[in-house]
């Protein structure tokens, strides 16, 4: 599943969150999909036409009568033109235009013009999101058949916490090739529980031992699985990820932590995949104040953490099918196929992490899948797309 060959009209309206807009559109030049931008006059205010230009390859559009658009009417033809039109931010004003008809420039009249599928994802200050009139204006576009993407929770320009952010790059390119490759919900009524990130293990109340796991594969993962139909739980470590909508998700930061909340919702799932980058051991005593700097040298007493994924691969009662990662530097497949068979997984993903530009902190990756008498490579593309292909596998194996 990819872009190719599929047209995208993205529509910036005048929120902070455009600074965005161009590594979105990056991301979906990088599927090789065509990209044509429109923009509002306000979103003019926050980023620069010259620089959507540049990124898209194609002259920006902002004017309802193009003298260089066919016959002068450039909402017609971009109507005509998109497979999709996203528009990212969508602001609490242009919400508002579109869910009550009214077209006074290009943007919100192409909407109306088109026959194409339309998207938002919507961006604005928590408290205008929770707004009565806003969750009319947003329940009112979800019956035209518009897609509402979004928006994600956290930390808001204007220094608010709450509802309202942007979805990342990564998650409306997701968004956007789902969209535009319609996928059979081959995992409907499963339940799908993956852990994600790094752990971190305390040292003392300011210093902790961690890794280099983004968590960008996991929270890819989450979302294939909720693609295709499937209840997901996410079992997440310390990440920068904005949290996906729909998912379950519960927040750790120890191994510890992670082996727990991972027990009781293993049980519960059809499905387990490791994908979490667990310490392997943490400090025998965490220090109650900060430890001081004394001499040339310090030593560490460390002791081993749970093993996640062997302990649900271990569970005699209500089992799931039990997927692992291995993320390894040097003889990929002989540590892979040893993981498979002494954890008694059924299924285990290995990636070379040594290979630069992919792995930990990459938007991309390759996987060689591992079962007992089977394998399957898997090259190099982005984590989104390579999610979709594993829990597609994974399915395969469940029907």
């Amino acid at each position: 599943m990819n872009l190719a060959g599929k047209k995208i009209v993205l529509g910036i309206s005048g929120g902070i969150a455009a600074y965005k807009c161009a590594e979105l559109v990056r991301r979906l030049k990088e599927q090789h999909c065509e990209v044509k931008v429109v923009m509002t006059d306000s979103a003019k205010q926050f980023i620069t036409p010259l620089t959507m230009q540049a990124v898209s390859g194609e002259p920006v559009s902002d004017s309802l009568l193009d003298p260089q658009a066919e016959a002068a009417m450039g909402h017609i033809e971009f109507a005509k033109w998109a497979d999709l039109i996203l528009i990212a931010p969508a602001t609490c004003n242009t919400i508002a235009k579109m869910a009550n008809g009214i077209a006074d420039d290009l943007l919100t009249t192409l909407v109306l013009a088109t026959p194409a599928k339309v998207a938002i994802a919507p961006a604005m200050n928590q408290q205008m999101y929770a707004h009565p009139a806003t969750q009319k204006n947003l329940a009112m576009l979800s019956t035209y058949g518009v897609a509402i993407w979004g928006p994600g929770s956290g930390e808001q320009a204007c220094g608010d916490v709450g509802k309202g952010r942007m979805l990342e790059p990564m998650e409306l390119l997701g968004h956007c090739i789902t969209a535009l490759n319609p996928t059979p919900k081959l995992l409907k009524g499963r339940t799908v529980t993956i852990t994600a990130g790094p752990t971190r293990e305390a040292l003392d109340p300011v210093r902790y031992i961690t890794n280099h796991s983004s968590g960008k594969m996991g929270y890819a993962l989450a979302h294939a699985a909720h693609t295709l139909g499937a209840t997901v739980n996410l079992i997440s470590g310390p990440v920068n990820i904005a949290a996906p909508q729909d998912l379950n998700i519960t927040t750790v930061s120890s191994a510890t932590e992670m082996h727990e909340a991972a027990l009781k919702l293993a049980p519960q799932s059809d499905i387990f995949i490791g994908c979490a980058a667990v310490a392997d051991y943490r400090a025998a005593d965490i220090a109650d104040q900060k430890i001081k700097k004394q001499g040339n040298e310090m030593t560490l007493t460390l002791v081993k953490n749970p093993d996640i994924i062997a302990s649900v691969a271990a569970l005699q009662d209500k089992r799931p099918y039990t997927v692992g990662f291995a993320a390894e530097t040097q003889d990929i497949q002989q540590y892979a196929l040893g993981k498979l068979k002494n954890k008694h997984l059924d299924m285990i993903c290995a990636n070379d992490v040594s290979q630069e530009g992919l792995g930990f902190n990459s938007d991309n990756n390759a996987l060689t899948l591992f079962w007992a008498n089977e394998q399957r490579t898997l090259p190099t593309s982005s984590k989104t797309e390579l999610a979709l292909t594993v829990i597609k596998a994974i399915a395969g194996k469940l029907s």
